[in-house]
């Protein structure tokens, strides 16, 4: 008799546990490692689920409606890929697959500074693009890329703010973790590009890397230079005071994501869930609010919702499914999203993603 057809993932955890099981050891801690001590990391999990959500009832709607307007984007469920870098440690094709996935699904897919995939031959996977910008120690080569964002057709840019220097993350010291001589940083490949490839005992080559690009000192004037430079929408990823949010606001900014980098820069800092209702409630309004860090359900983007965000970012559980099977690995983990966030609207009784902002929540002790 043979042995049963192994079972098709049926949920995000379920992912992340294939995936785990067939990557090389250095390359699954990469991804899966967060700075410090982690403590972030598993904060951003035990703060979503104290989150309790309070359903409500005889709403008359037997298909609610998922779709929702990401910061000028239309979208058929309140997420966005967030920005990852090297999509190609964990399959050939690399980002041209995620975006593949992110089409198929709907949802725009955010390019990083970092991607191993330059993003004019992501945009001709035809998905919606935003572009994530670290910000470089030569403005001339920032503004270099603005420009090659704004000619490939996307359509938002992603400052990631919380980055002065990457995280001290042991995992990738322990393992003295650098990138194969096949994966490249394909919007940096001039300089110290060679860095991240550069192994040595004790050290983490791609912190390395980004330590000798990285401009330490990035300041509000550059956020209104920038401001001044293009007319994409700008959106400040890593945004955890409600002060900062607010400053954004009136340097013209148009959404903030409340992040704590997936538990992978501060390792004291404060789960982002947790500091997501003070920022959207700082900003009243005068700019759009959005969450990253820890999602993993569509229970927990209904609870973002819940809590005043207009969507989420969705990081490593799509670098486990493009792990798992490219393309069609990441289309099944936003497939699982969407099912289980049009479930969770049915369950809490909302027709749509604006009603699921009206819900009521409960912190649980």
């Amino acid at each position: 008799m043979s042995a049963p057809a192994a079972a098709e993932p049926l949920c995000l955890a379920d992912v992340e546990r294939a995936a785990a099981a067939v990557l090389p050891a250095p390359v699954r801690d990469f991804v899966a490692g967060g700075s410090g001590d982690e403590s972030a990391q598993a904060a951003n999990r035990t703060a979503l689920d104290r989150v309790r959500l309070v359903p409500r009832v005889l709403n008359g709607v037997a298909e609610p409606d998922c779709a929702v307007d990401l910061v000028g984007t239309a979208a058929a469920l309140p997420v966005a890929v967030a920005p990852m870098a090297y999509h190609r440690l964990l399959h050939p094709d690399g980002e041209l697959a995620t975006a593949r996935a992110a089409r198929a699904a709907g949802v725009p897919f955010v390019v990083s500074t970092l991607s191993s995939c330059p993003v004019e031959d992501i945009a001709a996977e035809g998905a919606d693009l935003w572009f994530q910008l670290y910000w470089l120690r030569d403005r001339g080569r920032v503004l270099n890329l603005v420009r090659r964002a704004e000619a490939a057709g996307c359509r938002a840019l992603v400052v990631t703010v919380d980055v002065p220097v990457m995280g001290r993350r042991l995992r990738d010291i322990r393992n003295a973790f650098g990138l194969p001589e096949s994966v490249t940083a394909a919007h940096l490949t001039s300089g110290s590009a060679s860095l991240a490839h550069e192994r040595r005992a004790g050290r983490s080559a791609v912190a390395a890397h980004t330590g000798s690009a990285f401009e330490p000192a990035l300041g509000w004037a550059d956020v209104a230079w920038l401001r001044e430079h293009t007319r994409l929408p700008l959106v400040l990823k890593g945004v955890l005071d409600p002060r900062d949010a607010v400053r954004a606001a009136g340097a013209g900014v148009d959404a903030v994501v409340v992040s704590n980098h997936g538990g992978r820069q501060l390792a004291g800092a404060v789960p982002s869930v947790t500091a997501l209702a003070p920022v959207v409630d700082a900003v009243a309004g005068r700019c759009r609010v959005l969450l990253d860090s820890g999602i993993r359900s569509g229970t927990d983007v209904l609870r973002a919702l819940a809590l005043g965000a207009e969507g989420v970012l969705l990081g490593r559980p799509l670098l486990w499914g493009l792990a798992l099977d490219g393309a069609a690995g990441a289309e099944l983990v936003l497939r699982l999203l969407h099912t289980e966030f049009r479930e969770a609207l049915l369950l809490s009784g909302c027709r749509d993603a604006g009603a699921a902002r009206e819900l009521g929540t409960v912190a649980l002790t």
